[in-house]
């Protein structure tokens, strides 16, 4: 079985590789440019819409791997009818634009769609022992599901972030649900890693393709509907995906609180992110994405003992927890929040997201990429 998952990788990467590079010749093509602005990560007008070869490898495969019998039916019902909504809707906002509430709607729509095949949220388990939450967690997860879509997208600004986070978080939690015996989820999260290898060959810095909303919000709203699934299918507890995914979720949380608090509009477009300020001290977008994808790995190891020592499990949240801090603190420290940044003119795109593709929207200064 590990032989063929590992095909598994290997095909899914080297088919997003192939769709990446024609997606990017379709987009040029129809001049499906950002083009840079005062908050842009990057000086010449690039193609966007990568995402979308991501897309058809990793929704193709779970369909596949269903027709197969490895993936349960109704797990893929849920992977790929609110997937398709999630990208169908990211690709139009990528080719022409969306009203926030066109987008906030087909979301919500999607986080439905995808608890009703899973049969909902109403127990989680925390540190060995079951929670009972009822309806009560079924609604939570719906919000949870819509703020992943997000916050994905959030932290899609600069060159090999979004595609790096996938890989890292998708690997490790596939190892992780092999050793609880969940294969069909286990190959989901190699689809994901894989379709994301092939997406970074032409996005990693500099970038010749961006994501662009189809990618991003299809990878949150996967990431979001794996931990659910993970958590219904009692293999590796949704509290510990929080942790794989840390570094996105603490960023793109704590951001949005510390604007809220500052009296910021939430639904303005900004580039305050850590990873946005990381880059305004002058780090290449390179060295930004290897640093997060060291904390990952970190947050991977955490994860791991938590799995296997469940007693461990509040050590490795706290944990987690601190080491963010410290990273998010040390960033405050050399660039403020709300320190040079020009303040935004429009209004956001998405339910609280900052226009169609944070790639282009974070502020760069002069240096190497």
């Amino acid at each position: 079985m590990s032989v063929v998952l590992l095909a598994v990788l290997i095909v899914a990467a080297a088919s997003s590789w192939l769709l990446t590079a024609a997606v990017r010749r379709y987009a040029l093509a129809r001049a499906m440019l950002d083009v840079p602005s005062h908050r842009s990560a990057h000086r010449v007008p690039t193609p966007r819409g990568g995402g979308l070869a991501i897309a058809i490898v990793v929704l193709g495969g779970i369909v596949a791997g269903a027709v197969m019998g490895v993936v349960a039916r109704s797990t893929a019902v849920a992977f790929v009818g609110g997937g398709i909504v999630v990208a169908a809707v990211g690709w139009v906002d990528d080719a022409r634009g969306l009203s926030a509430g066109v987008r906030a709607a087909a979301h919500t729509l999607a986080a439905l769609w995808a608890l009703y095949w899973l049969g909902g949220l109403p127990t989680v388990v925390v540190a060995g022992a079951t929670l009972h939450v009822g309806a009560l967690g079924t609604v939570l997860a719906a919000v949870g599901i819509v703020w992943c879509v997000n916050l994905y997208n959030f932290m899609d600004g600069i060159d090999g972030l979004a595609g790096g986070e996938a890989v890292v978080v998708s690997i490790a939690g596939a190892a992780l649900l092999l050793a609880r015996g969940a294969t069909g989820l286990a190959l989901v999260a190699l689809l994901i890693g894989g379709a994301s290898i092939g997406f970074l060959a032409l996005n990693w810095a500099p970038a010749k393709l961006f994501m662009g909303d189809v990618g991003s919000g299809l990878l949150g709203y996967l990431f979001a509907v794996l931990a659910l699934a993970s958590e219904r299918a009692h293999a590796v507890p949704l509290v510990l995906w929080v942790v794989l995914l840390g570094v996105f979720v603490f960023d793109a949380t704590v951001t949005l609180l510390r604007r809220m608090a500052a009296g910021q509009r939430w639904l303005d477009a900004h580039a305050e992110h850590a990873y946005q300020r990381a880059v305004r001290t002058g780090r290449s977008h390179a060295r930004v994405v290897g640093a997060v994808l060291a904390l990952n790995a970190l947050l991977a190891l955490a994860a791991t003992a938590a799995l296997l020592r469940p007693a461990l499990t509040p050590i490795a949240v706290l944990g987690a927890a601190a080491v963010l801090t410290a990273a998010y603190r040390r960033v405050g420290r050399e660039l403020p929040m709300f320190g040079g940044v020009a303040p935004s003119s429009g209004p956001a795109t998405g339910c609280g997201r900052p226009a169609r593709s944070s790639e282009r929207r974070s502020p760069r200064q002069p240096g190497p990429s």
